[in-house]
């Protein structure tokens, strides 16, 4: 008996260490952990009142039709008019068990094995691997500063003419792990690029409303294609990562396969979670989640502001989400012998949990970590003053 192929995927580094954390917080150790992106705080007052209200007074709890409940899609029909200014029929929105969820639904359905899709590097590398495990091929393209570590058109039409072909293209804005997002201009170039190519766009919207940058606020890739797929969840804006509710923008064109798909894999997103969410779009619940943006402007300024207390020189321009992605100085490289050994010292040493680059790019990686700072101004201020001190204790060779 062996494993199979498709599930030799490479494991996600931020698991093992967020395992590490677990096991000194046991230990009775402080642990700071800066290395996942879960917003504190927790799902919205009204969610959670609609919550309790919904299993205590006996409300219906069972499945679901497969695309979801009629008030949450009509709900979010009604955000995207709001937020966005454009109209989409309830009936495209497809609910899912998280955003999760949806890429395996998403990949499935617009692609076969064998087909290519392009992805951005460094990017989240569950991209890259639930398309290996499905058979298909990826195609990393690698960006720089220069380009605001988003892909161009220029590195669209490189690809197609290298490799031949390009069937799919995954999209990030505001991107994991760099914070950064596209312009409409440049979102509606790669959209229009992407139809007029034949290939399939793949737009990851789950960061939406997390946004510094006026200039580069979230545009939906609907705005632009009807042919796109949009993923987004209730996770991060909301803080309802364990709620696990995602969904989909989906075309005409694909609404039965993904619905299909969808009854034989899941039968239908989480039934409490589709009826309390929707409450997260009360006046009451927008309120709190913008509170808690505003919180990580603040503590986004801070760790600008101080890259030096982590061994940073240069950092992606975080418009979006609550990450920071930099390069660690040639001197902090030169002592620890890359990205994850850093992390390690950290973690064990200064008890703050940072994550390697190397989960989000196999190739230079080793030169970069990420920092959420979704943990909040005072735990981060904190974090950032043990790193400090640890870093001029071991570069003095104390």
């Amino acid at each position: 008996m062996q494993v199979s192929q498709r599930a030799k995927v490479a494991p996600f580094e931020v698991m093992q260490i967020v395992e590490r954390v677990s096991q000194m917080r046991d230990a009775g150790h402080d642990v700071i952990s800066l290395c996942v992106g879960e917003p504190g705080g927790g799902a919205p007052a009204a969610v959670n009142t609609l919550a309790a209200q919904l299993h205590t007074e006996g409300a219906d709890l069972g499945y679901t039709a497969t695309a979801g409940l009629p008030e949450i899609r009509q709900a979010l029909a009604d955000h995207y008019r709001d937020a966005y200014g454009v109209q989409i029929p309830a009936e495209n929105f497809v609910m899912t068990t998280g955003s999760s969820g949806a890429f395996q639904l998403a990949f499935l359905a617009a692609f076969d094995a064998g087909d290519v899709v392009a992805l951005a590097r460094p990017g989240y590398p569950a991209y890259a691997n639930i398309l290996r495990a499905l058979g298909l091929k990826v195609l990393d393209l690698p960006t720089t500063a220069e380009t605001r570590f988003q892909p161009t058109i220029e590195h669209l039409e490189q690809a197609k003419k290298e490799h031949g072909r390009l069937d799919g293209l995954v999209i990030a804005s505001p991107n994991n792990p760099t914070g950064t997002m596209f312009s409409a201009e440049e979102l509606e170039q790669l959209a229009q690029w992407c139809e007029s190519n034949g290939v399939r766009l793949i737009s990851d919207e789950i960061y939406h409303g997390i946004e510094f940058d006026a200039t580069r606020r979230g545009h939906t890739s609907w705005e632009f294609s009807r042919t796109s797929i949009v993923v987004s969840s209730f996770s991060k804006y909301w803080g309802m990562t364990g709620w696990r509710l995602g969904w989909m923008v989906v075309s005409e064109d694909l609404l039965p396969a993904v619905d299909a798909l969808a009854s034989n894999l899941a039968l239908c997103a989480p039934a409490p979670a589709q009826r309390a969410a929707v409450a997260a779009f009360a006046a009451q619940s927008v309120e709190e989640a913008n509170d808690r943006v505003a919180e990580f402007a603040r503590t986004r300024e801070l760790v600008l502001q101080r890259l030096d207390h982590l061994g940073i020189i240069q950092a992606a321009p975080a418009d979006g989400a609550f990450y920071l992605y930099g390069r660690l100085a040639n001197e902090v490289l030169e002592h620890f012998g890359s990205a994850s050994e850093f992390c390690r010292a950290v973690l064990e040493q200064a008890h703050v949990a940072l994550t390697p680059g190397g989960d989000f790019d196999p190739f230079e990686g080793h030169l970069y970590i990420r920092l959420s700072f979704a943990a909040g101004y005072e735990r981060v201020a904190e974090a950032l003053e043990r790193v400090d001190a640890f870093l001029r204790r071991s570069l003095a060779g104390e």
